[in-house]
Order: C-alpha cells, then sequence, then structure tokens
C-alpha cells in the first residue's frame, strides 16, 4: 500500500520538474521549493525530500544525469517495478551463504545482523531473483548503499585499464591492477566486474 503523505509528495515534486521539462535540476532548487509549497499546501514538514526525488528517478519518472541533478523529459518515462525479496527468497539466500556476510565472512553465530542485498541493484535493473541476491552484514550493506561514489572510482580505473592494455602500457597497467585488486579485496563494488 503506497503511503498518502509520499503519493502526494511525489506528485508534488514532480509538479516542478514537469514546470520545467528537459532542464538539468539540482536537489537544492527542487527541494526548497518543494518543502516551501508542501508547508503552504498542507500545514505540514516534507521529511526527506531528497529522498523522494531519488526514489522518483529509481521508478523510472526522472532522469539521473549526475549526483544531485535531474531532469523530467516527457515521452520518456520507463516505468521500473522495483521488486525486493519475499521472505522465502530471503531465507533462502542467507542459508544459501551459510549465513555469513559473503563480504568478511560474520554472521549470525558472531551475533552480526544480516542482511538481503540485491547485487544488481534494483534501480540498475537488478531483479529480485535468488541469483542477484546476497547476504551482507549490515555494515557492508550500509557501505555499498552509502557510498557510491567508489563506483565511479572503480569504473575510471578499470576503463584506466583497458587503455593501458590496449596501448601496452605496462606500468600504468599494474599500477590500475593494483587498485583494482584493493576494490576486490576489500569487497567493495563487487557487482561492477573487471576483467584482466
Amino acid at each position: 500500500m503506497v503511503n498518502e503523505d509520499y503519493a502526494n509528495q511525489a506528485e508534488l515534486i514532480m509538479e516542478y520538474f514537469k514546470k520545467h521539462p528537459r532542464r538539468n535540476i539540482k536537489h537544492p532548487e527542487v527541494v526548497d521549493w518543494a518543502v516551501n509549497t508542501y508547508k503552504k499546501r498542507t500545514k505540514k514538514v516534507f521529511r526527506d525530500p531528497d529522498r523522494a526525488i531519488r526514489k522518483l528517478a529509481q521508478e523510472g519518472y526522472l532522469i539521473k544525469i549526475s549526483k544531485g541533478v535531474y531532469k523530467y523529459e516527457p515521452g520518456f518515462i520507463v516505468r521500473r517495478e522495483l521488486n525486493d525479496f519475499t521472505q522465502a527468497q530471503k531465507e533462502a539466500i542467507i542459508e544459501r551463504d551459510d549465513y555469513r556476510c559473503v563480504i568478511c565472512g560474520r554472521g549470525v553465530k558472531d551475533g552480526i545482523e544480516l542482511q538481503v542485498d540485491h547485487i544488481k541493484p534494483k534501480d540498475l535493473g537488478g531483479t529480485n531473483s535468488i541469483e542477484n541476491g546476497q547476504t551482507l552484514c549490515a555494515q557492508h550493506n550500509f557501505q555499498k548503499k552509502n557510498y557510491k561514489q567508489t563506483e565511479s572510482g572503480k569504473r575510471y580505473f578499470i576503463r584506466l585499464y583497458e587503455a593501458a592494455k590496449k596501448n601496452n602500457h605496462k606500468q600504468l597497467q599494474a599500477f590500475c591492477a593494483e587498485i583494482l585488486e584493493v576494490y576486490e579485496k576489500r569487497g567493495i563494488n563487487g557487482h561492477i566486474i573487471w576483467k584482466r
């Protein structure tokens, strides 16, 4: 069931974007307008408008241009169903992963809270299949969700590695490989595949 406040807040945000189609809009601009307008119209406080904007992008209503910048493009709404795992799927994934975080190996026996995570994130087209699920401790799940800037870093070093490999630049290739191995060793952004 959709939360009525969220539905109204989402409509309000879309109202602003629809008034400014095809324009890259930074968070503060739309957030300030939405917070003030929501308060005037409802006498309530708009809680976490940033999250509402991100969710609209995840659901396909807005296009994410860069961090904190979104655009509404009429006619290009790609509605996405962001399916979570069922309870039965969660239990199957945790059991398959031996009740431990796939990154650090800590688990239930260590008193660690375990969570089921989409390997390929939902907003990037990841499904709620058991194959796309992994068991993470709360710490590593938090890192994956909140440190997305590491994704762009990893992608940069993959591109640089490929260019060095193509140009037979051994020193630069070794440098990039060493950095990418640290990503693997620390279990950071494992959903971004790097091939030697």
